[in-house]
């Protein structure tokens, strides 16, 4: 079993930049691929960006491509999400997710899932 916590969400004016991070417990972190996942108001959940477990592969969403950067600590168990130039449309609960098979994971079958955390962007 692999519990998650997510932090660093918040309230920032467009144009901003936030930094997500999501604790994983237990000792296999390093075994798992890790991924963030964000779900707007009345909307489907939305895969935004991954990280294999070894680092090495990074995947995004065409919409945060070139703002958001993925990246993991195994020391620290942690995956971060960094958010810059963020717009309105980011505006989501942001929620982390760990698997065994990236392609899966990245395809929204995620194996364990936080509770997630708010980003919310004015305009």
């Amino acid at each position: 079993q692999v519990q998650l916590v997510e932090s660093g969400g918040g309230l920032v004016q467009a144009g901003g930049s936030l930094r997500l991070s999501c604790v994983a417990s237990g000792r296999t972190f390093s075994t798992y691929d890790m991924a963030w996942f964000r779900q707007a108001p009345g909307k489907e959940r939305d895969f935004v960006a991954a990280i294999s477990r070894s680092g090495g592969t990074t995947g995004y969403a065409d919409s945060v491509k070139g703002r958001f950067t993925v990246s993991r600590d195994s020391a620290k168990n942690t995956v971060y999400l960094q958010m810059n130039s963020l717009q309105p449309e980011d505006t989501a609960v942001y929620y982390c997710a760990a698997g065994f098979t990236y392609s899966a994971l990245v395809a929204d079958r995620a194996v364990y899932w936080g509770r997630g955390t708010q980003v919310t962007v004015s305009s």
